[in-house]
């Protein structure tokens, strides 16, 4: 297994997720954009708008090379200057407010044949959190987990809700998800091609997810108040990744193709001033689960 096999399996990957998406929206389609980095490599943009269900989504892929920039090479405490760096990312903003938005990002990393690793995962952020579609996500989430370790899913569930925390707010950016980094055979134990495999099983997982979700709640009748509702979260959701997200961090610290790395964006937001949420509202009933730590599988 190589670094070309694996590029290769997460074109794949996007390519089915792509198609099941335009299935599900059955209005727009996908346009894609090739590019190419200054410094090596490139990727397969691809962009969705103003659907029947998703009002902007994007399906990325990219494989690119070249030399570590000083600021990256600090931050992953290494000396070497080569990198070799692919991935799937997806962020899909839906126009209704009863379906959630939703991250993916699968990637592998690269500098030798000694300094290596998989990273990535999926989460999930209602504009209003639906305990029945929060249980849904994470059971699936652990039946792929399970597959590989009985580990995975506590260890990578408590990593997302540390990790999607919007600290400045004091709440989670939704209900989580799985998260990991870094991850290796010695941590372990799996093969690198078992770990491959979890990796694209997460892709695969990805779209009949997603799918449930939506068709779930597309049909629902909403307000005025739900949408600006909607537009809050969203703007908090823009919070965290201008913020805080490494990924966001990562491609513009190596020169990245910004329309891409900045696809996470929704097309529209909202910020209030000191909003907030009428007592025993269903927007208070959100905020109130933003929380780390809970458990979705409970019954």
């Amino acid at each position: 297994m190589d670094k070309e096999y694996i590029a290769e399996r997460y074109k794949q990957i996007q390519d089915e997720i792509c198609q099941a998406l335009e299935r599900l929206d059955g209005k727009a389609s996908f346009v894609e954009e090739l590019w190419t980095r200054e410094g090596g490599g490139g990727g397969r943009t691809r962009i969705l708008q103003n659907g029947a269900v998703i009002e902007k989504g994007g399906v990325n892929f990219s494989a690119v090379h070249g030399v570590l920039p000083e600021a990256v090479k600090h931050a992953f405490q290494v000396g070497e200057q080569d990198f070799f760096a692919t991935g799937v990312s997806i962020v899909l903003h839906p126009n209704h407010p009863f379906i959630p938005i939703i991250h993916m990002n699968i990637r592998y990393f690269e500098l030798n044949d000694q300094v290596r690793w998989f990273g990535g995962g999926i989460d999930l952020t209602p504009h209003y959190v639906q305990r029945d579609d929060a249980a849904y996500f994470h059971r699936q989430l652990k039946d792929i987990c399970d597959r590989y370790d009985p580990s995975f899913y506590p260890e990578f569930k408590a990593f997302a809700d540390r990790y999607f925390y919007i600290k400045h707010r004091g709440e989670t950016r939704g209900v989580g998800g799985v998260f990991y980094d870094r991850l290796t055979p010695e941590k372990k134990n799996l093969s690198w091609e078992g770990i491959f495999d979890f990796s694209c099983a997460l892709g695969e997982g990805f779209a009949p997810m997603y799918v449930e979700l939506v068709n779930r709640n597309r049909h629902r009748k909403f307000s005025e108040t739900n949408k600006q509702w909607q537009y809050l979260r969203r703007g908090r959701y823009v919070e965290f990744n201008l913020v805080y997200d490494a990924g966001t961090k990562f491609g513009l610290e190596t020169n990245g193709r910004i329309e891409s790395i900045l696809m996470s964006l929704p097309p529209h937001a909202g910020w209030t001033y000191d909003f907030k949420p009428k007592p025993d509202s269903a927007e208070a009933e959100t905020v109130s689960w933003l929380r780390q730590g809970v458990d979705w599988l409970a019954q």
